[in-house]
């Protein structure tokens, strides 16, 4: 830029071309300068749209909304992209209603701004909002592209809304919508997500061209669903093909491995990325094997492996090796986890939790009062539980005991009614995971408005006999609600699929098809 702004002042007569070439310059660079920009901006004698668009995109990039705006609100002749790139910056960190309002003040849109609005709610978890806005338009006449397909794909995803995504793959092959890479990756992975993996085949079975992103979706898929032997097959598939497996492939096969207790496989898979697919393994891959040999109750092993590691373990790593000491009760090993937690002064309060609770199963009474008083002093809680359940294409909520939802009389009714049926059924509630100092009973009755079971309630009251319920949930599913829930998909004649923090669990007469083992 030095070597610009020489020739720039050298020249005896700058066109508009020149001046905002030199603009551009300043803005464009890798280290934006606004500041040189903004004095070059304010000496020019004649400034265009480009000049104007190039200065609220400068300050755009830089995230300071407030300048964009009010150089917006000077500047002469405005068009669409500078509309566009206004409504980009409030996407991008002026907050949803900001945007929001801004759009609807928009006099003219087009397909980039559409996409910018619901790619922006999408990513604030605004799932509702985001489908109502892309069937508004729907309405209004304007024809989507594959940006506007994938982020609206991707907000089926996080909330398990397949009836939704189902109506988006029609819409695809209703306007013969070429499946490329890209949509077609993107169902893939919307179907995975929503446990329906038959529906996820035949969509990675129809795209024309497949890339590895394309194959990773689908073998995560198979791994988060529990159909590990699928995603080591799947694999093997993939190498035949000659797709070469790369790091995000490495970890969905290990999470396989993982959650089907397939040790010495894993082991095998770990060992290879470096000396066959020169992959060098990265700390995902080690939290993924530590993962491994903790659910499988090999501790010592597990430790031993975070010992050796070339790198520095993360709480990821740690907090694996905490769960796996919560499933077998090993008090010593999961000391040693929480102390290298605490040291990494997470914000987390579920593994203190957790310890807390391994502290309550081991009777150790004074270690857990001393767990609660860490948590005190740390002022953290444990991130509470969310659920939610698609319904006629409208997303539902739950939280822990919440009485916000317009059928909340019918919902606790129909608690009251499971509880009762599961009592009769024999199941006796597990209490371990309910804080220690609630009397049994207050225990028992704070494990039936666990979110995930409002909402299954919710699902039994609002879906027709014979229906499959799908639940997400933010949290790992505690033992209470699996061992529930298995009788519950029994009793009412139900598959009951939930998707939990790591995987998928599909309840059917009385059992899951994790096997217990999660």
């Amino acid at each position: 830029m030095g070597m610009v702004r020489k020739v720039f002042d050298e020249m005896p007569v700058r066109d508009t071309v020149s001046w905002t070439a030199v603009l551009s310059g300043y803005v464009n660079r890798l280290c934006c300068d606004m500041e040189a920009a903004r004095r070059v901006f304010d000496e020019m004698p004649v400034k265009d749209g480009i000049a104007w668009n190039t200065m609220i995109a400068g300050y755009v990039r830089i995230g300071d909304i407030g300048v964009a705006r009010s150089l917006f609100d000077e500047a002469s002749g405005k068009d669409l992209l500078t509309y566009n790139t206004l409504l980009g910056g409030y996407a991008k960190y002026g907050g949803v209603e900001a945007m929001i309002q801004f759009f609807n003040e928009m006099l003219v849109r087009d397909v980039v701004s559409w996409n910018t609005v619901i790619g922006g709610l999408v990513q604030n978890k605004r799932t509702n909002e985001a489908i109502a806005l892309f069937h508004r338009m729907q309405r209004e006449k304007v024809m989507p592209n594959s940006v506007t397909l994938v982020s609206i794909l991707s907000a089926c995803a996080q909330v398990g809304a397949l009836d939704v995504g189902t109506w988006i793959h029609a819409f695809i092959d209703k306007n013969q919508i070429d499946l490329d890479m890209i949509v077609g990756t993107a169902l893939v992975d919307m179907y995975s997500k929503c446990g329906a993996l038959d529906c996820a085949l035949s969509a990675f079975d129809s795209m024309a061209s497949r890339d590895v992103v394309a194959w990773n979706a689908m073998i995560m898929g198979f791994s988060m669903n529990g159909q590990s032997k699928n995603a080591l097959e799947f694999f093997d598939q993939m190498r035949d093909h000659y797709i070469k497996p790369d790091e995000v492939t490495m970890i969905g096969v290990l999470c396989a491995c993982s959650h089907a207790g397939l040790v010495n496989e894993g082991w095998e898979i770990f060992h290879s990325m470096q000396q066959e697919l020169d992959i060098i393994p990265k700390i995902e891959h080690y939290g993924c094997m530590v993962d491994l040999l903790g659910r499988a109750g090999l501790l010592d092993e597990a430790y031993e492996f975070i010992q050796s590691m070339p790198i520095t373990p993360h709480t990821g790593v740690w907090g694996a090796l905490l769960n796996a000491c919560k499933v077998h009760g090993n008090v010593d090993i999961a000391e040693y986890a929480i102390k290298h937690l605490v040291v990494l002064d997470i914000e987390d309060g579920g593994y203190l939790t957790t310890m807390s609770n391994i502290y309550a199963n081991a009777g150790k009474w004074d270690n857990l009062a001393k767990m609660r008083e860490l948590m005190r002093e740390k002022g953290v809680n444990k991130l509470p539980g969310c659920s939610s359940i698609e319904i006629n294409g409208v997303i539902h909520e739950f939280g822990v005991q919440q009485k916000i939802h317009p059928r909340t009389k019918e919902i606790y009714e129909m608690i009251d009614e499971i509880s009762k049926q599961l009592r009769r059924a024999g199941h006796i509630a597990s209490k371990t995971e309910v804080f220690f100092d609630l009397e049994d009973e207050e225990k028992e009755k704070a494990l039936f408005y666990h979110s995930e079971k409002l909402a299954i309630a919710f699902g039994l009251i609002a879906t027709d006999k014979g229906m499959t319920i799908r639940v997400v949930k933010n949290l790992r599913v505690c033992i209470d609600c699996h061992s529930a829930i298995k009788i519950i998909s029994k009793i009412f004649n139900r598959l009951i699929v939930v998707r939990d923090r790591s995987r998928f669990h599909h309840f059917k007469n009385g059992s899951c098809s994790c096997g217990d083992y999660w």
